[in-house]
């Protein structure tokens, strides 16, 4: 028996949709590109990101105008469909699922950093409990998953502003007059840009538009507030880090370093713990929720069988899709297979599937004629024609800076997929099988 997005429960209320925001912003990524940026722009560091924050914020205006407009079910994958057209959804939503297969990443990144406080146990295990215990509270609804979002969130955010809080009175008197911009302004932007992944992520809630009681609201306000709010507390943070300790032993080194030279012992393990650990599993709870509703209704629409498309008549979650994407994890840590090859394989198509949403936003006025009519982002067609530019390049800029680092095998498997998810939708397509209803709504 088949369901569809209009069954889910519209229970996410601002403060839900901002902790899922913030949980999918912070990862245990901030721990490593920290030291990376001070050695690209040393002491400019907090500058670094605060514009790395503007950034992400450009590359996803679509997102955020589309998703101040309609209630789009299918979060990105409605939003795909609908500027630019059924086939690219088809397209969408296999990447996207690719895409989110590094799910285990997080599970196993955890278990490495608890393993630092019990030396000799299981690595595996540990990532499979981990693993397990958020597909299971995933499974007793949105609701749940939400509230225990919220307490990850707010221990995770008191771990990492108290090294901001500890660490002030260390910073260094002449901070600005030493260390400054040692990459000139070339080093202050690529340290901006490359810091856009440790600032990006917050457009992930779009997917759970289906589930919130004011999307058109609450989503777009939610991922501006997180992605700014993120890039103050990062720009503190990286003024301790920066500040502290001389350059030259903090850069390309872990931000544990300066957290351990600023606190007592008790207060270092409270940091790693809940803020590097909790910045995890607060990105795999996430994921759980999230990735899951774009497939769901790709699967309402005939993309995959339809029968995958069951919700659980009592919790309304997506107990088939749910299961698929926990073995999904459970795979590379059982066979040790070094999902991060997998991540990697994905991140320039993801951007070049966004550069072609981004620049299909311009169609928005006519296909919604009257919701945009009535959205608070109405804008004349010059400007929306200015933010679609904006945000391509922003995409743009973030292709090259993944580009640069990236080994030929790479680049070309990257390309690889983009044929083989083109050619399963148009193949899918001309089946018959596809039969997409409407998956969005005014508000």
């Amino acid at each position: 028996m088949s369901s569809t997005t209009k069954e889910l429960k519209r229970v996410l209320k601002f403060k839900d949709l901002l902790g899922v925001a913030i949980g999918q912003i912070i990862g245990a990524g901030i721990m490593s590109l920290m030291g990376v940026a001070i050695g690209m722009t040393g002491r400019s560091v907090p500058f670094a990101f605060l514009i790395a924050a503007v950034l992400s914020i450009i590359s996803i205006i679509p997102t955020i105008i589309v998703g101040g407009t309609l209630r789009l079910r299918g979060g990105h994958y409605t939003m795909s469909a609908l500027l630019a057209g059924k086939q690219f959804g088809g397209v969408y939503i296999v990447l996207f699922i690719i895409s989110n297969m590094t799910i285990a990443m997080m599970a196993l990144s955890f278990a490495s950093y608890l393993l630092a406080f019990l030396p000799g146990a299981n690595h595996q295990i540990i990532a499979l409990i981990c693993l397990t215990v958020f597909y299971v509270l995933n499974m007793f609804g949105i609701d749940k998953m939400a509230k225990v979002q919220n307490a990850i969130i707010i221990i995770m955010c008191i771990a990492l502003g108290l090294l901001a809080v500890f660490g002030m009175p260390h910073v260094t008197p002449t901070y600005f007059q030493e260390d400054f911009m040692t990459g000139g302004f070339l080093g202050l932007m690529s340290a901006g840009s490359l810091l856009t992944f440790a600032t990006g992520g917050a457009f992930v809630i779009i997917n759970l538009s289906a589930e919130a009681k004011n999307p058109t609201r609450d989503i777009p306000f939610a991922i501006i507030v997180a992605t700014l709010g993120v890039g103050v507390l990062y720009g503190a943070i990286s003024f301790v880090a920066a500040g502290v300790l001389p350059i030259t032993e903090v850069a390309n080194e872990s931000l544990g370093k300066v957290a351990a030279a600023v606190f007592p012992k008790p207060l270092y393990i409270f940091f790693m713990v809940g803020g590097a650990m909790f910045a995890l599993i607060s990105t795999l709870n996430a994921t759980f929720a999230s990735a899951t509703k774009p497939v769901l209704q790709a699967c309402v629409d005939g993309w995959f069988p339809k029968k995958l498309a069951y919700i659980h008549p009592k919790y309304k979650t997506p107990m088939i899709l749910l299961t698929l994407f926990y073995i999904i994890g459970l795979i590379p840590i059982i066979i040790g297979f070094d999902i991060g090859i997998l991540g990697s394989l994905t991140n320039i198509i993801c951007q070049l599937i966004f550069i072609i949403i981004n620049i299909a936003l311009c169609r928005l006025p006519k296909l919604v004629p009257e919701e945009w009519a009535k959205s608070k982002f109405k804008v004349k067609n010059p400007t929306m024609i200015f933010l679609s530019v904006l945000s391509v390049a922003g995409c743009v800029l973030q292709i090259v800076l993944l580009a640069k680092d990236m080994s030929k095998g790479i680049l070309i498997g990257n390309g690889i997929l983009m044929v083989g998810a083109v050619i399963y939708a148009l193949l899918r397509y001309r089946s018959g099988k596809v039969e997409m209803e409407i998956s969005y709504e005014s508000h």
